[in-house]
């Protein structure tokens, strides 16, 4: 009887493993697709600044890794989607936030060499955002990176070089939230 009893505690614990991960009452899949290809989650957290649960940013690849460096450099199809929790996050804060991202994720030369794709990319920013929008960024290989807003293409920047720059916001050496990048290496 013990051995059923503890059968069915490692189900149950088997099967909450794999559920949903709810984060600030944002609910993270366990997987997505992109252009046919099935990402696991990778992993999630929440981007914080001062006392403000700005939002809930989750990263899902085709291989788990706890290590940023080597996802960033990674010519494999990965998302990071970032779930607006706070009305605070404006696009007027948001194309300010990335701006100091790119100069955190790359050098000089690198930000030079993408100058008109990150121009692009803010510009993907130009309406309002609102608390509850999700946007995500998914990098196919070969295609580039597709920039979506509440399941609505944005549109598609090519080269693995743009891609390495804005994941590097969140993954890279000067991420914009540590506990955000713990999160989505799976460490937290």
């Amino acid at each position: 009887m013990k051995k059923l009893i503890l059968l069915a505690v490692a189900l149950v614990a088997t099967f909450t493993a794999n559920a949903q991960v709810t984060i600030n009452d944002v609910k993270v899949e366990k997987s997505l697709t992109v252009e046919g290809q099935e990402l696991m989650l990778n992993g999630a957290g929440l981007r914080e600044k001062l006392w403000f649960d700005l939002y809930v940013g989750a990263l899902y690849t085709t291989v788990k890794s706890s290590d940023g460096s080597t996802l960033v450099d990674a010519d494999l199809p990965m998302v990071i989607t970032l779930d607006i929790t706070d009305s605070k996050v404006t696009q007027d804060k948001m194309k300010s936030a990335v701006e100091d991202g790119f100069e955190d994720s790359c050098t000089d030369a690198e930000r030079a060499a993408i100058k008109g794709d990150i121009k692009r990319f803010i510009g993907f920013f130009k309406d309002a955002i609102v608390k509850g929008d999700e946007f995500q960024l998914a990098y196919v290989p070969g295609k580039g990176t597709m920039v979506s807003k509440n399941g609505k293409a944005l549109g598609t920047i090519a080269g693995i070089d743009f891609k390495r720059a804005l994941f590097g916001i969140w993954l890279g050496d000067d991420p914009a939230d540590e506990d955000l990048k713990d999160g989505m290496l799976g460490k937290s």
